[in-house]
């Protein structure tokens, strides 16, 4: 637990950390005054800025101890960069991000709205980019992934039968498989492909099988009756499977493939992420599959015990959920707030910023709602079985 603890506060870290960096470099490129980029959050535990003399242009640093407040006397000496007691991630404090100090020329809101949309871009950016960089390493290296029509050049180890789905009030669902699980045998009778087992399964439909499942470092034995499916209108548990291995390509080519592979994934994510709104908004209500902070902590868990490359894709993975859960057009995001810089580019002057102010205060405690909501939910699945 502890170590899980440690990885995932790690994870999370490096993602905020990653995308607030993405905010700070471009402001820092379009000249807004950047007040203070902290890593972790408040309360701080010290901060430094470093400066140049004008007489000499020698450059120098200045120590800010504690959480005091940041006055107009240090902010002559630029950016404090602080390290804070909070380790979860970090945060980019921009001058006039809010809509004030509009006549300052180093303030957020005297940019243009192109410039402002940039800044505000950059972290989702920065994130696909993370998730771009840990894949194709991933692929140097060797990382997992189905092996259906991979190129000549994939180098290909450690073949294996794996659940990729598990079909709700299936004979696997009760049996509580789970998606992830490898199976190694069934009733002792090892499988070089998918189609042998399906057919193995299909033959022995309404008699009980021993399936030998390996999960993370652990073996399962689990007896499990095939059924017709209505699904295949063959015997079967219940589940989806596919051929897996971890995959390797030249750098050349794993540059390609995790370029591409990351697109393929982010149009994937997309639409998931379509299925779970077009179902809230039809009233089927909340997905089960949604995870919130607790259930994100139980996975990186299960993934770092499979190994570092495992938590190197649930990296890159959540990366790209972040990064299209913040570009979604919702207050308090940074889609909510590019959205209201649309509205001031069609209508030709801003939105009062008292108005905007308010819709990302509201946006921010229905986004706390849907996180108390999902976190409930994951304790119940994960604790309260």
């Amino acid at each position: 637990m502890f170590l899980t603890i440690i990885v995932f506060i790690l994870v999370l870290s490096v993602l905020v950390f990653v995308h607030e960096l993405g905010h700070f470099v471009v402001a820092k490129k379009f000249k807004v005054k950047v007040e203070e980029f902290g890593i972790g959050f408040s309360p701080r535990i010290f901060g430094w800025q470093i400066w140049k003399e004008p007489e000499t242009a020698i450059k120098k640093w200045r120590l800010i101890r504690g959480n005091r407040e940041i006055t107009e006397e240090d902010q002559k000496f630029g950016t404090v960069y602080s390290l804070n007691w909070l380790p979860l991630g970090g945060f980019v404090k921009i001058k006039g991000e809010n809509g004030e100090e509009q006549e300052d020329k180093d303030s957020f809101a005297s940019h243009s709205v192109w410039q402002r949309f940039l800044i505000l871009s950059a972290g989702v950016a920065m994130n696909g980019v993370l998730a771009m960089i840990l894949i194709i390493i991933g692929f140097m290296v060797g990382m997992p992934q189905i092996t259906e029509n991979l190129g000549s050049q994939a180098q290909v180890s450690n073949h294996k039968i794996q659940i990729v789905q598990v079909f709700k009030d299936s004979p696997a669902s009760k049996a509580e498989l789970k998606i992830g699980d490898v199976i190694i045998d069934i009733d002792n009778q090892q499988f070089d492909n998918f189609s042998g087992l399906q057919k193995y399964v299909a033959e022995h439909s309404g008699q009980k099988l021993n399936y030998k499942i390996k999960r993370g470092g652990a073996e399962i034995i689990s007896q499990i009756t095939p059924e017709v499916r209505q699904e295949t209108g063959k015997g079967g548990v219940g589940i989806a499977i596919a051929e897996t291995g971890i995959v390797k390509y030249p750098w050349h080519i794993a540059i390609w493939q995790g370029i591409k592979t990351t697109f393929l994934l982010t149009w994937a994510i997309l639409v998931a992420f379509y299925e779970l709104f077009k179902g809230l908004i039809l009233g089927h209500g909340l997905s089960a599959e949604m995870a919130g902070p607790v259930g994100i902590a139980t996975l990186t868990g299960e993934v770092t015990r499979m190994g570092f490359v495992y938590l190197m894709q649930f990296t890159a993975l959540l990366s790209i959920n972040l990064a299209i859960l913040n570009f979604l057009p919702f207050p308090a995001l940074d889609g909510g707030r590019i959205l209201f810089l649309i509205i001031e580019k069609i209508k030709g002057s801003p939105v009062k910023k008292e108005l905007e102010n308010a819709a990302h205060s509201i946006g921010f405690l229905l986004l706390m709602l849907l996180v108390l909501v999902v976190t409930y939910k994951d304790i119940a699945k994960f604790f309260l079985k």
